[in-house]
């Protein structure tokens, strides 16, 4: 059980009988336009699973100690966390009890307490579980904001190694299902029926406990945007609890491609890019050392320098440093005026990554003036470098005197460098927060 924070994206209103209520706006302090942070109450209803997943700590092989809720102590949790002002939603998911169906049921009851004896109108992100009935994902569908389905493996190969029981089939039907509902609910202008998943389905992808490159999971993730209108693809880090032949040996979680995974579907959802842009055949996986924006654009280079004053806003989009909120700025500004690359710093432009790749007025950034990969590239990783001293990537507790810890400087920087990069890494509210949500 622990508490999560996340964006919604539904909105379901409170009446005078009820408590709470699910908003667009203000769920999660990355997103929000007013900053707040929604708490959810994150709780599997049992963790008694019929599935021998070898990558689960809950597989039904493993000697672990089992608890099954039932749905009025959950209700009756919520409720209370809620009016204690611990939370103000939920997010329920469960391992597989007896059967899909029989857990479907057990969640359906859960969600039903709370809808139409408590009245509770908060946000409700639930689990569909794969192989149940359609009549059930229904009745699910109608109480809550947000259904998921987890793939979990990338690939048929892959499921049929480490979770023989489950099929590709019986995950993408049932997502494709919910994906047909919303629409078919969003083109029924009825007004009395009731939202049918209004916060849209999400999915989850373990990287790093099989073979597949960063290409094939991108392209898997970009064909679920396409064909199922997904909100949001998540990607989790692999972390090993259990001893199993089929299973790889790492010493740690790999976080640096969870990370890079996660910038390159940021680029598949708001930039434009596509799966094959950002990687090919012959580069399979992200670069460690940059950023997936940066690689692609230094593996373009004839796309490049781009005329701050003349470009259009996909081709901004393009350029490292300039995110969506920088170029609709730009965009507005030179309506006005022709932007120097001052007019840029002032605008929020990220300029030590932009200014090789950007021309104001017909002129380069000052001293940028070897036009190539190689030069670009040095100084894209030089500055990676000195933005993350410390070059082992880790989980953080909220916790780490950093003062305390093993993090050391270069010899060569003076004691002002070392102060200033030292406050440089101090984590700030909205990284403590990243971190318990496991954005960071």
């Amino acid at each position: 059980m622990m508490l999560l924070a996340v964006q919604v994206g539904s909105k379901r209103k409170n009446n005078s009988n009820g408590m709470g209520n699910g908003n667009y706006s203000g769920i999660c302090h990355s997103w929000g336009a007013d900053g707040r942070c929604i708490s959810l109450l994150k709780i599997l209803f049992s963790n008694c699973c019929m599935y021998d997943c070898k990558y689960c700590i809950n597989r039904c092989t493993n000697s672990v100690k089992r608890a099954t809720f039932t749905p009025r102590e959950i209700a009756d949790l919520t409720i209370n966390f809620y009016k204690r002002n611990y939370i103000e939603g939920l997010f329920l998911s469960s391992a597989v009890i007896r059967s899909p169906d029989y857990t479907m049921e057990m969640l359906i009851k859960t969600v039903d307490i709370l809808r139409n004896e408590y009245n509770f109108n908060g946000y409700i992100h639930c689990k569909t579980i794969p192989g149940c009935s359609k009549d059930l994902i229904d009745k699910l569908g109608n109480l809550v904001d947000r259904l998921s389905i987890n793939i979990e493996l990338p690939s048929n190969e892959s499921l049929k190694l480490l979770a023989p029981q489950k099929e590709k089939t019986g995950i993408l039907a049932p997502m494709n299902y919910v994906s047909k509902n919303i629409k078919q609910n969003r083109l029924d202008k009825n007004k009395y029926k009731t939202d049918f998943v209004p916060a849209g389905q999400t999915t989850q992808l373990i990287i790093g406990a099989t073979p597949e490159s960063d290409l094939k999971i991108l392209k898997l993730s970009e064909n679920l945007y396409k064909k199922l209108s997904l909100k949001r693809v998540y990607y989790s880090a692999y972390i090993s609890v259990n001893n199993d032949k089929n299973l790889p040996t790492l010493e740690a979680p790999p976080l640096l491609r969870e990370n890079r995974l996660y910038q390159a579907d940021w680029l598949l959802r708001f930039y434009g890019f596509k799966a094959d842009e950002l990687l090919d055949e012959k580069h399979q996986n992200f670069n460690n050392l940059l950023d997936p924006k940066c690689d692609w654009a230094i593996r373009n280079l004839d796309k490049f320098p781009i005329e701050i004053n003349t470009a259009d806003y996909f081709a901004l989009l393009r350029i490292p440093g300039i995110g969506v909120i920088s170029a609709k700025k730009i965009i507005r500004a030179r309506r006005s005026f022709l932007l120097d690359f001052e007019s840029l710093k002032k605008l929020g432009v990220t300029l030590k990554r932009a200014k090789y790749f950007i021309t104001c007025k017909g002129k380069y950034f000052d001293k940028v003036y070897k036009f190539n990969s190689s030069f670009i590239e040095t100084n894209l990783v030089y500055q990676e470098k000195l933005s993350i001293p410390n070059k082992s990537y880790k989980q953080l507790s909220l916790f780490d005197n950093l003062q305390n810890s093993n993090f050391q400087f270069s010899s060569f920087q003076s004691e002002k460098q070392k102060l200033l990069l030292f406050n440089k890494i101090q984590p700030s509210k909205e990284d403590k927060i990243k971190c318990l949500t496991g954005n960071l």
